[in-house]
This record gives structure tokens, C-alpha cells and sequence, in this order.
């Protein structure tokens, strides 16, 4: 590549990027750079709109551009049954096969000690505190079927069924190893049918 400051700046950048590796970077580069400045600007300002208005739900720590969220706040949502999630994204995976009409818990994340995430890393206190309010009658836990995922789902288990709640695992109609977001609708509506107590 030509030694160009700010197009080398740019392909470092979007490497950053997660499934983004050099190659990638470095065709994104040129095809912004091919780009009309109107095209490109547009970008710019999308990811701007998110970095300023897009923050995190106080109530489930979903993604939100209001808070609460609209899944906290419609009034037609279960407030009886709550949707445990590892990350955001999750809950359009769940979302998406229009069966479930709970609200959501988002964790940002699962245990994963090797990496240092423990369960003060995640947002379990928000959870125990909802459960704890005594209106949540089933948690639903829809982590990720890996390693990650299980011990998660066996850790909050631990700690919600002394709470009275009904304690439940999504089904594993999903391939262990791979996460909800690349769950087709059929896949993951078998998931949330076949939920079994733990």
C-alpha cells in the first residue's frame, strides 16, 4: 500500500474492528476513499448518533436510544417472566421469532474466568434485584450453548432459585459453540419451546 498517512491511519483503525483483519481494513479503506464526501459524511454521522444517543437501559441493561427501553416500558410485555441474555444483540435473536413477550435482562457478557470476567463484571445485581421485587414468577436463561454460556446459566441458577422464581434453560435447538445472533428464527423458536427448568 502506498505510504499515505491518513489512509494507513484508517486501515489501523478499522482493523480494530472485530472479523476485521488487515485485508479487510484495507479494502474498507479504499472503498470509503472511492466514495462520494456525502456517502462517506454519512457514515461519520451515523456513528456519531450512536456514540451520543444510543446508551444502555437502566432497568435491563439493553441497548436504548430512551430509558427505560421500550421492551421495560410497553405495557402489552410479561413483567412476570424475565429473558436472560448474554449480550444485546441477543435480544433481537429472541426477538425475531415473535414468541416470546417478556422483558429482557442483558448480562454484557458470561463468565469466562481465564479472561477475568467474573460476576461482578456482569449484571447480575440488576437481576437480583428485579427477581427480588417479587413480581418475576420465571427467568428464562437464554445464554450462549458454550462453555461460557453453561457455567453462566448454572451460576445464576444457583442464585435465583433460593428467590422463589421459577428457573428455566432455553432448549439446545441451538449448535453448541455458536452464539444467538446467527440463530434462525426456527432454530431459536424450538429453543425457547423446549426451555426446561433447571
Amino acid at each position: 500500500m502506498t505510504e499515505v498517512g491518513p489512509l494507513i491511519r484508517l486501515v489501523e483503525q478499522l482493523q480494530q474492528l472485530p472479523g476485521i483483519g488487515p485485508k479487510g481494513a484495507q479494502r474498507l479503506a479504499f472503498h470509503l476513499l472511492r466514495q462520494p464526501r456525502s456517502e462517506v459524511e454519512a457514515i461519520l454521522d451515523a456513528i456519531r448518533d450512536v456514540k451520543e444517543q444510543v446508551s444502555y437501559c437502566s432497568v435491563c441493561s439493553n441497548i436504548t436510544d430512551t430509558d427505560p427501553c421500550v421492551y421495560c416500558t410497553d405495557p402489552r410485555r410479561d413483567r412476570q417472566v424475565i429473558c436472560v441474555v448474554e449480550d444485546p444483540h441477543n435480544v433481537s435473536a429472541v426477538e425475531k421469532t415473535k414468541e416470546f413477550n417478556g422483558t429482557y435482562h442483558v448480562l454484557m457478557g458470561a463468565l469466562s474466568p481465564l479472561q477475568g470476567v467474573g460476576p461482578d463484571e456482569l449484571k447480575i445485581k440488576g437481576l437480583l434485584e428485579r427477581v427480588s421485587g417479587g413480581e418475576v414468577l420465571e427467568v428464562i436463561l437464554a445464554t450462549n450453548p458454550n462453555v461460557e454460556g453453561e457455567a453462566t446459566a448454572i451460576y445464576l441458577a444457583k442464585l435465583l432459585k433460593p428467590l422463589g422464581v421459577r428457573v428455566t434453560r432455553i432448549a439446545m435447538g441451538l449448535p453448541v459453540g455458536s452464539d444467538l445472533e446467527y440463530a434462525d428464527e426456527v432454530t431459536m423458536h424450538k429453543a425457547m419451546a423446549g426451555r426446561h427448568e433447571i
